[in-house]
């Protein structure tokens, strides 16, 4: 069982929000409208975190240990869109988001296969990291610097943990696991070649709700998260290489068997699936 061992860890590293956050190094003059306008956003999209969690609850209604650890991801995510909210309360009031505009982004997600939906929300707790990363290099404001800094440093340890309940699946489960995992990471390892950005909350999740069941969809502008990657942030290739030589590292260490390319994955998990075929392997039922 991790939860025990995971709740201590991220216990030890956890922030305060009154004392961590140096909320008196705000520096009115650093901060544009824009720049505010995508703190706003941002700050909508973490809340998001609580239909995520509705949905890991039901989808893993037969594993107790991970969803006991979904008491510390939900804490500390939800954590994340209140300390955005709070620096808009407390330097930008106006900019708050409303309830209605929090509570638009709660709606059902479609039942989906636990192993790929943890895979994927790994993959987007590094790329996340990756995109505050640059926001806190983008933004020129001392306060909002820090608390992104702050976020993709908890991004990374959420990732790390997600990580400690795939090597228990692959234990579990074995190549079941690895077909899963090796999947996901194939489809987000390569967003290079999508249009928009490959995260969970630019993904469709309820097929009676499309188009609008995307996070994205429903916020008040859709569109905001291109423009911020694209055009403020600059999330550029460069950027963009980093997140996919992560995933391939990670599942390089997770199926120890190495990886340089998403071509070198692919073909892994292609020979997966072949000695797959037949053999009807052991994963998780889907609730």
């Amino acid at each position: 069982m991790l939860y025990p061992e995971l709740f201590k860890s991220l216990e030890a590293v956890r922030w305060h929000m009154d004392k961590d956050i140096p909320w008196e190094s705000f520096d009115a003059t650093m901060l544009t409208d824009d720049q505010a306008k995508t703190i706003r956003m941002n700050a909508i999209t973490e809340w998001s975190a609580l239909p995520a969690t509705e949905m890991f609850l039901r989808d893993n209604r037969h594993d107790s240990d991970f969803s006991a650890f979904m008491s510390i991801w939900f804490f500390e995510e939800q954590k994340h869109s209140l300390v955005l909210m709070e620096y808009l309360r407390r330097f930008r009031p106006d900019l708050v988001p409303t309830e209605e505009e929090l509570h638009a982004v709660r709606f059902e997600f479609d039942p989906a296969p636990p192993l790929e939906t943890l895979m994927l929300h790994f993959c987007g707790e590094i790329r996340l990291n990756h995109w505050y990363r640059r926001a806190a290099e983008w933004h020129t404001e001392p306060v909002i610097k820090h608390i992104y800094r702050t976020l993709s440093q908890d991004e990374a340890r959420h990732g790390g943990a997600y990580l400690r309940y795939m090597k228990k699946y692959l234990a579990q489960f074995g190549d079941s696991a690895r077909a899963a995992f090796a999947k996901i990471g194939v489809l987000m390892a390569s967003a290079r070649r999508t249009e928009k950005p490959l995260h969970p909350t630019n993904l469709h999740v309820n097929k009676a709700l499309f188009p609008n069941d995307t996070v994205q969809s429903r916020l008040p502008d859709p569109d905001w998260l291109e423009h911020w990657l694209d055009e403020q942030i600059r999330f550029d290739e460069g950027w963009e290489k980093k997140v996919i030589e992560r995933i391939l590292h990670n599942m390089s260490l997770l199926f120890e068997r190495t990886f340089e390319t998403v071509q070198d994955l692919n073909r892994y998990r292609k020979e997966l699936n072949a000695s797959l075929q037949g053999a009807g392997a052991a994963r998780p039922a889907q609730a």
